[in-house]
Formats: structure tokens, sequence, C-alpha cells
């Protein structure tokens, strides 16, 4: 009878009695933090790594208080909203990749309205946050998320996806940091955005690696396709150039010996990444990707250090 009773009671017409609210947006909001990868912190430092070498190189070690906290919410927001129209552009392709079947778009845990919704939350915060800067960043800002919409759109058509993303994604935040703190674009800012261009090439052809038989049998391009069996030695090259680009960036601002340490501890890592690399395998692989983490902090180490103990 108890037992009886005790189902009756969870049955409502048929169906079983919904989870109590806080639960249900609980599971929303869970859902929409896949969705965006706040889960899979990763992707905020590989931008967040590059956008502080500027600010600190820009503001002379004395970054603007203000600006450091509006780009590190910025990046989040942008990394986020990223995500979120890449998964969006990506619904009917990720259930074919053993990787990405299971994000929420993918998995239809969340509908293509809701991601879109979540989107415009996003950018609406992103846009918010550079409106507090000054007017030329906040120009920039506008070239940068046109670009980074775009990406998911363009990287179907151009054989090398991971270039374009370094050119949108990866790198602007150069730019816009010196922008912000010297209202002016000088040689320097440029020099830093290319080498974070170019490693945004190196990582994400890595990650791309991982993906590649998937790849290769739905059709997505990618520069770890394109490279074929050449790739390790084309990751080298390109690990080779971002090193070589900040060293004539240090040389230009007079650097010395703690930014230089940086430097090499980068390049044993860039040599750790290869020996990862060596036999392909997607596991070790993706290792290899994570590893670029260290990569960016040891670079910002060394920036932060030479602007310590400078005499």
């Amino acid at each position: 009878m108890n037992s009886t009773a005790t189902t009756t009671d969870l049955v409502i017409a048929g169906k079983a009695k919904e989870a109590p609210l806080y639960h249900r947006v609980a599971r929303r909001l869970e859902e929409y933090a896949r969705l965006a990868r706040f889960d899979r912190p990763i992707g905020i430092w590989l931008l967040l790594w590059p956008a502080l070498w500027a600010l600190w190189v820009a503001g002379a070690g004395r970054p603007d208080q203000k600006v450091l906290i509006v780009f590190a919410l910025g990046v989040v927001a942008m990394r986020a909203a990223g995500c979120v129209i890449n998964d969006f552009a990506d619904r009917d392709i990720d259930p074919h990749v053993k990787r990405t079947r299971e994000r929420p778009l993918a998995a239809r845990r969340v509908s293509p309205i809701e991601a879109l919704a979540l989107f415009a939350v996003l950018g609406a915060a992103a846009l918010w946050l550079v409106t507090r800067l000054n007017p030329f960043t906040v120009k920039l800002a506008v070239i940068g998320a046109a670009l980074t919409v775009s990406y998911p759109f363009v990287k179907r058509v151009f054989p090398l996806p991971q270039l374009y993303l370094g050119i949108s994604f990866g790198g602007w935040s150069v730019p816009m940091a010196f922008a912000a703190q010297r209202d002016s674009l000088p040689r320097i800012a440029w020099v830093l955005y290319i080498a974070a261009v170019i490693w945004a090439v190196v990582y994400d052809t890595i990650y791309a690696m991982v993906d590649r038989e998937d790849d290769i049998t739905i059709g997505i391009r990618s520069s770890a396709i394109l490279f074929a069996d050449m790739d390790r030695l084309l990751i080298g090259a390109l690990q080779a150039m971002m090193l070589l680009a900040l060293v004539l960036a240090g040389r230009d601002m007079r650097f010395g010996g703690w930014y230089y340490a940086g430097l090499v501890t980068a390049g044993m890592l860039f040599l750790h990444q290869q020996w990862l690399i060596r036999a392909r395998e997607p596991a070790a692989c993706l290792r290899a990707f994570l590893n670029n983490n260290y990569v960016g902090m040891a670079i910002f180490i060394g920036v932060l250090l030479q602007y310590v103990y400078r005499r």
C-alpha cells in the first residue's frame, strides 16, 4: 500500500513529477556554462597571456588597473561568446566528431535559440566592458568582434582556419591593449601581435591534430590536414618564428636576462610539445596543446620580472 501510494504521488497525469524549480534552473545554467566552456578555462588563458604581455609592455610595467580589469573580464566574455557562436555554427557537425559530440548543442541539450540568446548576453557584456575604455580601443574592439563572429563560418571555406583564428581571436587583444594604454599603435604592438598570431596557429594546429581523422571523414578543413605528414616540421618552424618575433621585440625594448630566460623556458616547452606529438597520438597531442598555457605564462613572467628588476 505504501509502495503504491509513493509511486502514485510521483506520477501526475502519467508523467513523473518535475524536479524543483531551483534544480531545473541550476541544470540549465550548468549547460550554458558548458556551452560557453567555463568548465575548460584553457582557452581563457591562451587568449589572456598575449593581452597581459601587451598590457605590461604598453604600460611600461605598470598597466592601468582599470584597463587590466576590463581586459581580463573582456577576454573571459569574448572567449565564451566565441565558443557559443562556434558551437552554433557547428551544431550539425559536432555530433560526428568523437571529442565534440557531447557538447550541449551537439547533444541537443541546449536549443539553437538558447545559444543565440546566450551569445547576445555575452556579447553585450563584452561591449559594455570595452565602452569603459577610450574611443580608439572601442573601434578596434568592433573590428575584433566582427572577425571573431565570422571565424566559425570562414573556417568552412578557408584552408588554413587556424591562421584566421590567430588573426581574429588569438592576438587581437594585443593592438587593443596598446590602444587602451597609449592611444596609439607603435611598431612593437604589431611585432607582439605577429608573435601572438603565430602562437595561435601553433597551438590550434596541435589541437586540430586531435580530431584529424574525424575531420578528414566529414570534410572539415584544418591546418593539421593541410600540413599532412609535414605537420611536426611546420609546427616546429612556426614555434621558431614566434620565438624570433619575441626576440626582435625584446631587442626593440632593450630587454635583458629575465625576459630572455622566459623565452628560453618557452623554447624548452616547445621542444617538449614536439616530443609529445612525435607519434601524432590524439591524447598526447591534447596534452601538447594544454602545455601551451605554460608557454604563455613563461613569457609573461619574463616580461614581468624584466620590469620588476630593470635597472
